[in-house]
């Protein structure tokens, strides 16, 4: 592994992450639109989120279910989970270039990010 070989695995797996997660959004938000684009919204009353939209299985429940909202919510996952992704890719790099330090750093980040969205996972 060389580092110009890590870095062009890098960008490749960040350009694909919003690429796809950018369609999947748009292909959410045209069916959502479609079969809802004619409804009337009431705005004088708030409604949230249910409590436990955003986990994976409600998700792929919503989506098996025929909710667009399901699906734009998976590929807004899927953008959160590409500088993750981007991450761990980095961290394999690392440690085969036998790179001590980058690898702890880069283990480190993930570490910090992991406790990040697991602790907003919980609190939301």
């Amino acid at each position: 592994m060389t580092d110009s070989k890590l870095e062009g695995m890098v960008s490749a797996l960040l350009r694909w992450g919003v690429l796809v997660s950018a369609a999947v959004v748009v292909a959410g938000g045209i069916y959502f639109l479609g079969r809802h684009g004619g409804d009337r919204i009431d705005y004088s009353h708030f409604q949230r989120q249910p409590v436990g939209a955003w986990r994976l299985g409600a998700i792929f429940s919503g989506i098996a279910g025929g909710h667009g909202r399901a699906l734009i919510q998976l590929g807004i996952l899927l953008l959160v989970a590409t500088p993750v992704a981007r991450v761990v890719l980095s961290l394999v790099g690392f440690a085969l270039e036998r790179d001590r330090v980058y690898v702890f750093v880069t283990a480190l980040v993930l570490c910090i990010l992991l406790f990040s969205l697991l602790s907003g996972l919980r609190s939301g």
